[in-house]
């Protein structure tokens, strides 16, 4: 009998979020009634598909101990060690499910710094990934002027060091999209990305672009503008909101 496709799911989550400005990484700032990481692994955990969450955590982690007891669920959770990049975390992931995962398994990568993902669009993901050839991600078109800049030292008395960004031209947005989490491709063709890309030292800023450094054409899949990242202090008051109202939906 022909082993049936499995889901799997890579979190990297050893940032240390060093533009929040605050003395412990992000994922481990309050957020609702929990905390940023606890939140996004409940809505993965709530994916019935997923066989099990690969959670790549620094090897200094002194939060992740205390928090784990609070999350309860039937889905297996796997610790990883994370790496200096998070191209490295994935792909410490992906080598923790060696054994567990075939090569035609599907594998979702989601940035624990995403905790307003919606349900229904990992559920979209899902169910549109999985009849395409090579996977894809959730993403959201452009809908602002774009525009490309350069930077330069700032004179005219002017601390030395001070920098000036200005506008070298107006990019057409026409089939520009912002790049989302989750991300999910097939386990054999991430491995087989992800390592060939760092091997070369290869600047690899998610999933995808690994895949396409290998020629293949992830397809785009519209999710919503809320799945924000947090980054910066004031997206913490913006994620907050936004849970809330989903809450209400």
């Amino acid at each position: 009998m022909k082993k049936s496709t499995r889901y799997w799911c890579v979190v990297p989550a050893a940032g240390v979020g060093k533009r929040m400005g605050s003395d412990i990484p992000k994922q481990y700032l309050p957020l609702g009634d929990s905390t940023v990481i606890q939140q996004t692994l409940v809505k993965l955990r709530k994916i019935k598909q997923i066989e099990a969450v690969v959670l790549c955590l620094s090897s200094g982690d002194e939060w992740w101990a205390s928090l784990s007891g609070s999350l309860t669920s039937d889905q297996p959770m796997i610790i990883a060690p994370g790496g200096k990049e998070r191209s490295d975390s994935v792909l410490n992931g992906l080598k923790a499910l060696a054994g567990k995962a075939s090569e035609n398994d599907w594998v979702l990568v989601h940035d624990v710094a995403r905790p307003c993902v919606r349900l229904d669009d990992i559920q979209a993901l899902i169910e549109q990934v999985s009849r395409h050839s090579v996977g894809g991600l959730l993403g959201m078109p452009v809908r602002d002027t774009m525009k490309r800049s350069t930077v330069r030292e700032r004179g005219d008395g002017n601390p030395v060091g001070t920098k000036i960004v200005e506008v070298l031209e107006t990019v057409c947005r026409d089939n520009l999209w912002h790049a989302l989490t989750p991300q999910m491709f097939r386990y054999g063709d991430l491995m087989q990305a992800m390592t060939d890309a760092l091997n070369a030292n290869a600047a690899i800023t998610d999933e995808a672009s690994a895949l396409e450094r290998l020629g293949k054409q992830p397809l785009m899949v519209e999710g919503h503008p809320d799945n924000i990242k947090i980054t910066h202090p004031e997206d913490l008051a913006l994620a907050a909101l936004f849970l809330k109202q989903q809450a209400s939906l």
